[in-house]
């Protein structure tokens, strides 16, 4: 007996999506980035210099797309499966640069982190003598996230300088500052005390461009002579001790980054930075 095979059903809108046999295809270097090797633009560097391979044949591209990190070797070294992401607050003193390593062998943050700790990266850069919050992570894509424009997140500095300024120059800076030809996005600064010659202001912002908050101050006339970081996005530095470092709760780690806007991306797949005029999310209020 002839069977006619039945005609296959077309699928309808509200049928769930069919599932996938293998795991989606990712970037090479944002799998290693996320598996605490580095961070992606230096994973990107490694790849140039032949430094990572498949199989036992030297990459040649940090665009090759793979499913997992299985026979994937780094300097010769078999790369482990990314763990869970960690994020840990650091209350970086002065005196001490955020790299791993200084041509000219100053103090480096690695130098005075406590041992124990898993191999860490700065979100971001605090400069030698600016010291308070720096967050440090384990994962390469969640420190990409933070430190993007994009995502938002709100940093907050209390800066003491010499000089004078008053509320009105400060509530100016909330439509941004042009700066020797830099653009420097919206900051919400305020006046928080003077004494004596010195004046302290509290300003968050959410660019965190290269030495901006020293050079805003400097545009409004006044010479900055201590800068602490007292939050990034939600944590703050609170009462941690200078040096000190603890561990943000997983559960809350999850939650934070279910907050932060997804990097938009350019043609290429590569994030894109938002532009200044951009919306700045609500103000959380730091407690003090």
């Amino acid at each position: 007996m002839t069977v006619t095979p039945k005609k296959a059903r077309a699928r309808q809108p509200n049928d769930p999506a069919p599932r996938s046999s293998a795991k989606e295809a990712q970037r090479i270097a944002k799998l290693l980035a996320r598996a605490g090797i580095a961070s992606r633009r230096e994973v990107e560097r490694m790849i140039a210099d032949g430094r990572v391979a498949i199989d036992g044949k030297v990459l040649e591209t940090p665009a090759t797309l793979v499913a997992s990190l299985h026979g994937v070797t780094v300097d010769g070294q078999a790369v482990a499966a990314p763990a869970p992401a960690r994020l840990f607050l650091f209350h970086k003193p002065t005196g001490c640069l955020t790299t791993e390593h200084d041509p000219k062998g100053r103090k480096t943050i690695y130098d005075v982190l406590p041992d124990g700790l898993p191999r860490l990266m700065p979100v971001g850069r605090l400069d030698y003598n600016t010291e308070g919050l720096l967050l440090m992570t384990t994962d390469g894509e969640l420190k990409r996230q933070l430190e993007l424009p994009s995502s938002g997140v709100e940093r907050t500095y209390r800066a003491r300088a010499f000089g004078q300024v008053n509320q009105e120059q400060l509530e100016d800076l909330i439509e941004g500052v042009e700066i020797d030809g830099m653009r420097y996005g919206r900051i919400d600064a305020n006046l928080e005390r003077r004494t004596g010659a010195n004046t302290w202001v509290e300003m968050t912002l959410t660019e965190g461009k290269n030495r901006e908050v020293r050079r805003v101050l400097e545009h409004l006339g006044l010479e900055v002579n201590r800068l602490i970081r007292t939050r990034y996005g939600p944590f703050e530095l609170a009462d941690l001790p200078s040096g000190g470092v603890t561990e943000v709760r997983r559960h809350d780690l999850v939650v934070f980054r279910k907050t932060l806007a997804p990097p938009r991306k350019n043609e290429d797949g590569r994030d894109r930075k938002r532009p200044d005029r951009s919306p700045r999310p609500g103000r959380r209020q730091t407690g003090k």
